[in-house]
């Protein structure tokens, strides 16, 4: 079966998308997005009319596939409550961690590249992790907490600071923030000790 082409705004976004997520995206160029994609200046220019677009275009991709398609999924295939996908977040990063591939928390390392908080890339950021923690914050609420959006920012952080230890080396990183995790669904009376 053959597979079916890209068209050239698809094999753009698929290429940026692939260096943005591996190299970040200030340190890659629209040069080597233009060579590694086989298509012409021209051409990335008329479907992304500047680079800043195009990182729009890639986050939104990777809220797609990363948020929704990879990490929601994962966590409702892996737990029947709240509270146990919840939980299995941290399952699915103890598993993510331990590629050899491993890139990090896209949102996270676009945050830290644009500094300037009136930016549109770092505003499109900032609500794309707030979609996470929105997701977070509905799992919370099926796990029967008392003040889901609470709990859903501390378990957000519990995640990107996973997430950061695990690019510091740390192998068990997804595993002690789940262990924290437990202990805050302990405290909220939603898991027993």
């Amino acid at each position: 079966m053959l597979a079916r082409m890209l068209s050239a705004r698809e094999r753009i976004l698929e290429t940026a998308y692939e260096l943005f997520s591996r190299h970040g995206v200030r340190a890659v160029g629209v040069d080597r997005i233009v060579a590694d994609s086989g298509v012409a200046k021209m051409s990335l220019y008329r479907h992304f009319s500047s680079k800043d677009e195009l990182v729009l275009a890639f986050l939104q991709q990777r809220e797609q596939r990363w948020t929704r398609e990879w990490l929601h999924a994962e966590a409702c295939c892996r737990g029947e409550t709240g509270s146990e996908r919840m939980l299995a977040i941290f399952d699915v990063f103890d598993e993510w961690f331990r590629k050899p591939d491993f890139e990090g928390c896209s949102f996270i390392n676009v945050l830290l590249e644009y500094d300037d908080t009136a930016h549109p890339i770092r505003h499109a950021t900032t609500l794309h992790l707030a979609n996470i923690r929105e997701l977070v914050g509905e799992f919370a609420a099926d796990a029967g907490v008392e003040d889901p959006d609470a709990v859903a920012r501390q378990w957000h952080i519990l995640m990107k600071g996973s997430i950061v230890s695990a690019g510091e080396g740390d192998p068990l990183a997804a595993k002690r923030a789940q262990a924290l995790g437990r202990l805050l669904l302990q405290s909220e009376g939603v898991l027993a000790a």
